[in-house]
């Protein structure tokens, strides 16, 4: 995460402080957007159920939401016996919890680490200033959720297109109606929530290669450590 250390010591021109201090703030935020819009997220998807040569109908919903493993959610609002046989229950199809459980614990070790960054920033600046450790670590670990987050969003944008798929009235009604009947696409829930947790998931992965890129420049891999003048060691001094 890149951190905000305006000192002579470090050289660092203005612009370049404020640029991390925004790009620090933008990521914390990102960050709890993506894991709110995912892990907040309820929907629900129906079928017009009718009975083979009648006219009769019921409407079966069911409702799927994080962490959506779909194959443990039943479609519910059709009687026990309907169309004078016993009605089975039919559930969705599809296990997406992988990918959406990792995305959000991305985004909230993500939070956890600019919030412990912060506190670590105000609280012992000088600390990290004058050690060549520090801001080496803070490098690596920010190097690291970038590619967590390039990772996780793409996982997590195939399990969501994924689930589209699996909970769309017309697929469930053409290629998994229960036999005995006839099935017809009902509504179903949008799902622009999610669209805007995965476009999050990638500006993170933006914003965390960018605040790499600035704390880079505070690493000794960037601007090796001065190395003392011998010509002003206090030996060398004239009288």
């Amino acid at each position: 995460m890149a951190n905000c250390l305006c000192s002579p010591s470090h050289l660092r021109p203005k612009w370049r402080c404020a640029v991390s201090a925004v790009a620090g703030t933008c990521s914390s935020f990102a960050s709890i957007f993506s894991f709110a819009t995912c892990g907040g997220y309820s929907g629900k998807t129906e079928l017009i159920v009718s009975c083979l040569g009648s006219s009769e109908n019921k409407t079966a919903t069911a409702s799927f939401m994080y962490p959506f493993r779909l194959n443990v959610q039943v479609f519910e609002g059709i009687p026990k016996l309907f169309c004078n046989q016993t009605w089975k229950d039919f559930h969705l199809t599809g296990d997406f919890s992988a990918p959406a459980q990792f995305y959000v614990s991305i985004g909230v070790f993500a939070f956890l680490y600019c919030m412990a960054a912060l506190v670590f920033y105000l609280g012992f600046m000088q600390l990290y200033r004058d050690s060549q450790k520090f801001p080496l670590c803070d490098f690596f670990i920010t190097v690291f959720f970038a590619l967590m987050w390039l990772v996780s969003s793409s996982a997590w944008a195939k399990g969501l297109t994924d689930i589209k798929a699996s909970t769309s009235p017309q697929g469930i009604a053409q290629y998994t109606c229960p036999t005995g009947y006839k099935c017809l696409p009902g509504q179903e829930s949008h799902m622009g929530s999610l669209n805007i947790s995965v476009a999050f998931g990638f500006l993170n992965l933006i914003l965390w290669a960018g605040n790499a890129w600035f704390v880079y420049k505070e690493t000794s891999l960037h601007t090796p450590p001065q190395q003392p003048n011998p010509e002003q060691a206090p030996g060398n001094v004239s009288p």
